[in-house]
């Protein structure tokens, strides 16, 4: 504790962790440490069964119809996962001429764009040039660009283009989904970052109580911890250890729901994402339906767990969440939840403290992405460079190996 060092990470969330991973590859001198025994936090996966139900305040123990509680591998909030049965939409002929279009479009060729403008051209714009209807659309913008509102179909066409090409490409590598998910839950991609921090000599303190966060002219200096004091010149944190600085803007209901057979309608698969567009339910934000299970060595034999998700727009969460809940029947046991949502007030300028956002109800990972480069960009003055990441972890292993 009694060092100092370039950076201090509060928290081991998959921002933390990831960015904590990319400071010490950069060749920073981290010190990562969690108030919690565990890795995670609110992105942690539970194990045994048993934990989640106290951590649920459920009465009891699981039935002994759920199996063993050390098959369990819980995710608090469900990402990455996986997608299947999407061929049907693009057998259509308009939509197939609109992906095609998006597959050959390239911003520095005038002659791919086809009258389009990238910088004025809204996506509206698109859609209607190729006729597409409102179910369309709705499927276009939130299943594969991911938007979780309507306000880009009137901004320019190129964000959303070359977020339907990320999903198009990366269906292409991986076959049938274009998402990835770890065997033994989401808690695995933390430890995988800090691992990869550790290697490259970031220190890990986990079960540390926060005393303080001490300050010397606006400025993060240190942090404090069991009377001792580590002193550094940057801190990355979550919401959670810095609430003067945050503020509340709004709150998200997970229900967590064990059943004992995949979701009907969609063919008998072991693992899949299913989103419902706002218009669909007459709501401002989608609602997100995730399932995963035995297969991905997350439940026991022949169990699911399904995620159903939304940002909470009533007094009632629960009833907003009900078309979801209407396609997992019947529920052997459900665990609800309601989070509150939180982004920084400060954004690191003067005080060098650099806030993660919370993590909302989309089952992918887009907006954390955004919050990781983000926050990265601050921090350094520079975007992020993978190849650079690449570059130096090839230099350090290739000296070692010499």
């Amino acid at each position: 504790m009694n060092e100092e060092y370039d950076v201090i990470v509060l928290g081991t969330g998959l921002t933390e962790c990831i960015l904590s991973g990319i400071m010490s590859v950069k060749g920073k001198k981290v010190l990562h440490m969690d108030r919690n025994s565990y890795y995670g936090a609110d992105s942690a996966s539970i194990t045994p069964l048993e934990d989640l139900y106290q951590r649920f305040h459920l009465p009891g123990t699981p039935p002994e119809s759920m199996g063993k509680g050390r098959d369990w591998n819980v995710d608090l909030v469900p990402k990455f996962l996986m997608a299947n049965g999407l061929m049907g939409l693009f057998e259509k002929r308009r939509f197939r001429k609109f992906l095609v279009f998006v597959a050959n479009f390239d911003e520095n060729d005038p002659k791919t764009m086809e009258g389009v403008d990238p910088k004025k051209t809204t996506m509206r714009a698109i859609f209607q040039k190729f006729s597409l209807g409102q179910e369309v659309i709705d499927f276009t913008g939130h299943s594969l660009a991911l938007y979780r509102t309507d306000e880009y179909l009137d901004q320019p066409c190129m964000d959303s283009i070359n977020r339907i090409k990320l999903y198009s490409e990366s269906l292409a590598r991986y076959g049938k989904s274009p998402y990835l998910y770890p065997l033994y839950g989401l808690g695995e991609l933390p430890q995988g970052f800090a691992r990869l921090s550790a290697i490259f000599g970031g220190t890990y303190m986990l079960n540390k109580p926060i005393e303080e966060i001490v300050m010397e002219n606006g400025k993060v200096v240190g942090v404090k911890s069991e009377g001792e004091i580590a002193r550094c010149k940057q801190l990355i944190c979550d919401p959670s250890y810095v609430m003067d600085r945050v503020k509340k803007v709004g709150q998200v209901i997970r229900v967590i729901c064990i059943l004992s057979h995949p979701i009907a309608n969609t063919g008998d698969i072991n693992s899949c994402q299913i989103i419902i567009p706002q218009n669909q339910v007459n709501r401002k934000h989608d609602i997100y339906v995730c399932m995963i299970s035995f297969a991905h060595n997350v439940a026991a034999a022949g169990k699911y767990i399904a995620i159903a998700s939304t940002t909470v727009e009533t007094n009632e969460p629960e009833k907003e969440i009900k078309p979801a809940m209407d396609l997992l029947e019947p529920i052997e046991q459900k665990f609800v939840s309601i989070s509150d949502l939180y982004e920084p007030t400060d954004m690191g300028t003067e005080s060098q403290i650099f806030i993660s956002r919370s993590y909302d109800a989309t089952t992918h990972f887009e907006t954390t992405c955004a919050d990781i480069k983000d926050i990265y960009k601050r921090m350094t003055g520079s975007d992020f460079d993978f190849a650079e990441m690449e570059r130096k972890k090839q230099d350090i292993f290739g000296d070692a190996a010499e």
